[in-house]
């Protein structure tokens, strides 16, 4: 049994990507290379702990807070 479409040509240049993209699925890419990232040590806290949010603030506003 044979069936015969007439598909419009913006159809099937839809048609024609999608079976493209999905041959590219189907071809197994290369690894991806591992990026690093440098470690730089940025010192220590300023106040201390950060647990009391208000005291933060207190210092990074520059008020006196005790």
């Amino acid at each position: 049994m044979r069936i015969t479409l007439t598909i419009k040509c913006d159809a099937a240049a839809l048609l024609q990507r999608l079976r493209e993209g999905l041959k590219q699925i189907q071809v197994q890419s290369r690894p991806q290379r591992r990026h690093r990232t440098a470690v730089v040590s940025l010192g220590s806290c300023l106040p201390g702990n950060l647990d009391d949010v208000t005291e933060a603030l207190a210092i990074a506003e520059g008020e006196t807070f005790r």
